[in-house]
């Protein structure tokens, strides 16, 4: 067999294996696994007075880098095949580069879907290294390291050890800081609403209607104007003085671009913008379908874009007559206009075979991988549907100079909405009870009036999703970062997911107050959204990055040293978070404190008090063996497990999940495996019908040498003395052996329990 004469680079063993596929026998195909140079961790790694980077190979890939040289000096032809935005422009650099490519040998390709047709297109039209991609994504590397370089250090002094601060994290930091600042800030005001049922005078059938006011629409603000209201209408009869009847059309919300795929699947799904990200990636990059092999299954999921090509979107209209028919297609290519400040590199997320529904592969996807398809599958389609059309009605009833307004709304045709309904952050518009026949003249009179007082309400917390959102429409970010800035801020602890509402902590509100006394450009919105617009320039060829960073870096400077001046001997005191729990020496209600290994409780009355103890969680249900409360506690390696408040008393312990479920058999408390996901409650109880063994309860369980009766098998002797027999290890050995089994240890019991 004769030698491939190509080879094709790109970032992931999946993508690897889906492209592959696609190219014959004179193609090799292998994986980067990622970055292969990048700055180095210990130091700046930058020349701060020309802005030139200090590149070095990653470490631990040493090996992998020889074994590409190796392959790159055996073909004619390396095609660079990473990611089609800044980052992956900015690894086929790296890759030609670390591996002494010529300009001539090295081609760049990009897949905007990893589809045979795409890919075989690619390879028969290169390109050269686009170098403004390459300037742009340098220029935001150094200006996110020049930032946590040289500022996390300040952190470390006046604040505390181990903090880091980031460019962009920063600011989003900001925004949840701002939003519970208005909410502590926010004045509720009082209003009323008065709505009466009415008979129908000579007619059957009631209804409801709601006060709108006089001459125009009118706002009660107090129950004294109720009161006088209801005075003027008690007893009198209501005339019916206007129906208007129409027609409402609603159009399918646009496909997907990264932010609204991170919206819809927090709202539907309950996944983080991370999560869904790293599903997204899996069904880029290639799935086993049965029946159809390994296949890409969306297209390119970090854009900004709302573009469709002709192909796809004849393939739904084709689609959409076939599966329901003509009268639901949308009539002609339905399509979005991009915002101004998009990049427009891709297309829209779309599915790449829209044949390929969601039910008919869903055998060949895991669970979050089918729901996330489902969902990009369902939305594309619908945006080529036709709309839905609503009849509605709007009744104006008056009394003694007072308008009462009734509307209902009845979907005439599904359209889309047969297909897919976009979620929504709040609560929408109720839809209002049937209405009678009613007509100009109709007299009612009021059966029932009811006044109800009511409060403005504060701004909601950001979630996930709206935080998302957020810094997409102030221009914050970019679709490749969105989700790692919205897991970064909570994973540095500068804020706090609660009932799926972002809060910022004690230690995230010190750390925002800082940078907003002495970093205002770092911490300005505006300012970061301007960033990321001369960045755009550094792409299009319209700016120097380096420029750019000599701009940016003359300011920032000059505000670290004036900070350091007027910090100088100051230490910001992180206020502790006060609990209910109070401490049994002293009676003070105990705070939460930061330690080596994590938070716990403390007294604070230290030094006198020494009291501390462990957070402990209380868990919904009792415990199986003596009905008492059981807590969430966490291993010394932080693991998560269950067991009874009584301790050693009891010895009751799990890594299963107890739900707030009982048993409909026994009555005990139900539990379920721990992990993410819905995962269906068992009943733990051995001596109830309905009980589920442990090993068959789901987790993973390392295979085990045995016999046919199930126990391990003796050694015979000859077994034995070459064990004896057997060099003893070194210190050395004995030390990597220890942590080689920490290692698989500490990944197996990640697996057993996840969350």
């Amino acid at each position: 067999m004769s030698k491939a004469s190509n080879l094709v680079i790109v970032e992931s063993p999946s993508k690897a294996k889906t492209i592959g596929k696609y190219l014959g026998p004179d193609f090799t195909v292998k994986a980067s696994m990622g970055h292969l140079r990048d700055l180095p961790k210990s130091t700046m790694g930058v020349d701060l007075e020309t802005f030139d980077p200090h590149y070095i190979p990653v470490k631990g890939k040493e090996e992998l880098i020889r074994e590409l040289k190796a392959a790159a000096a055996q073909v004619d032809t390396v095609y660079l095949a990473t990611d089609p935005d800044r980052e992956g422009e900015a690894i086929s650099w790296h890759l030609k580069e670390l591996l002494g490519l010529p300009d001539e040998k090295a081609h760049r390709v990009t897949f905007n879907e990893i589809t045979q047709k795409v890919v075989t297109e690619a390879i028969r039209s290169p390109r050269d290294i686009d170098g403004d991609l390459v300037d742009a994504q340098q220029a935001r590397r150094i200006l996110d390291r020049i930032v946590g370089y040289q500022l996390s250090p300040l952190l470390w002094k006046k604040v505390r050890r181990g903090l880091s601060a980031g460019r962009v994290q920063s600011v989003a930091t900001r925004l949840v800081v701002d939003r519970e600042n208005e909410i502590r800030a926010f004045q509720p005001r009082e209003y009323w609403s008065l709505d009466v049922m009415l008979d129908r005078v000579g007619k059957p059938g009631s209804f409801l209607a709601h006060y709108h006011g006089e001459d125009k629409k009118r706002e009660l603000g107090s129950e004294v104007e109720v009161d006088q209201i209801i005075s003027d209408i008690q007893g009198k009869r209501f005339t019916v003085t206007n129906v208007k009847k129409s027609e409402k059309k609603r159009s399918a919300a646009p496909p997907f671009t990264t932010s609204t795929l991170q919206q819809e699947a927090s709202r539907k799904l309950n996944m983080t913008p991370k999560r869904t990200m790293a599903i997204a990636q899996q069904l880029y990059e290639g799935v086993d379908v049965y029946g159809e092999g390994t296949l890409g299954l969306i297209t390119y999921m970090r854009t900004d874009s709302l573009r469709l090509s002709d192909e796809a979107m004849d393939a739904a209209a084709g689609f959409i007559r076939h599966r329901y028919g003509e009268d639901y297609y949308y009539g002609k290519h339905h399509v979005f206009k991009t915002k101004g400040n998009a990049q427009d590199a891709h297309e829209a997320i779309r599915p790449t075979h829209v044949e390929l529904d969601p039910e008919r592969i869903q055998s060949s996807l895991t669970k979050d991988q089918y729901r996330l398809y489902k969902l990009i599958w369902s939305r594309f389609l619908a945006s080529q549907m036709a709309n839905a059309i609503y009849d509605t009605v709007s009744i104006d009833t008056q009394c003694a100079g007072h308008i009462f307004r009734s509307s209902h709304q009845s979907m005439r045709f599904a359209g889309f909405i047969a297909v897919y309904e976009e979620g929504k952050d709040e609560d929408g518009e109720a839809m209002g009870s049937p209405l009678p026949d009613l007509q100009v003249g109709d007299e009612a009179t009021a059966r029932d009036i009811k006044k109800e007082q009511h409060f403005t309400q504060p701004p909601a917390r950001y979630t996930e999703a709206t935080l998302v959102k957020a810094m997409e429409e102030k221009g914050v970010g970019r679709p490749s970062t969105y989700a790692s800035i919205v897991s970064t801020i909570q994973d540095r602890e500068y804020v706090d997911k609660q009932d799926k509402r972002l809060v910022p902590t004690a230690l995230g509100e010190v750390v925002n107050g800082l940078m907003m006394d002495r970093f205002r450009d770092i911490i300005d919105v505006e300012f970061t959204a301007n960033m990321e617009r001369r960045l755009d320039e550094v792409e299009e060829g319209k700016r120097d990055w380096k420029d750019l960073l000599s701009e940016f870096y003359g300011g920032f400077h000059q505000e670290l040293q004036d900070a350091e001046t007027a910090l100088e001997g100051v230490r910001l005191k992180v206020p502790d978070e006060v609990t209910e729990e109070i401490c049994e020496v002293c009676g003070k209600n105990m705070v939460i404190k930061m330690g080596r290994f994590g938070k716990f409780l403390a007294c604070p009355g230290w030094p006198e008090c020494t009291n501390t103890k462990p957070i402990v969680e209380r868990m919904p249900g009792r415990c199986p063996k003596c009905a008492s409360t059981i807590l969430k506690r966490k291993s010394k390696r932080g693991f998560a497990y269950y067991a009874c408040e009584r301790g050693a008393d009891c010895g009751f312990m799990t890594w299963d999940v107890p739900t707030a479920e009982d048993c409909p058999k026994c009555g005990f408390t139900m539990f379920k495996k721990s992990g993410r996901g819905r995962m269906k409650p068992f009943c733990i109880n051995e001596t109830c019908e309905d009980f589920l063994p442990e090993d068959k309860r789901g987790y993973y369980k390392k295979p085990t040498a045995a016999g046919e009766d199930g126990e391990a098998p003796v050694a015979d002797k000859d077994e034995k003395k070459t064990k004896k027999s057997a060099p003893k290890k070194t210190a050395a050995k004995k030390t990597a052996t220890k942590k080689t089994t920490a290692k698989k240890t500490t990944t197996r019991k990640k697996k057993e329990a996840s969350e």
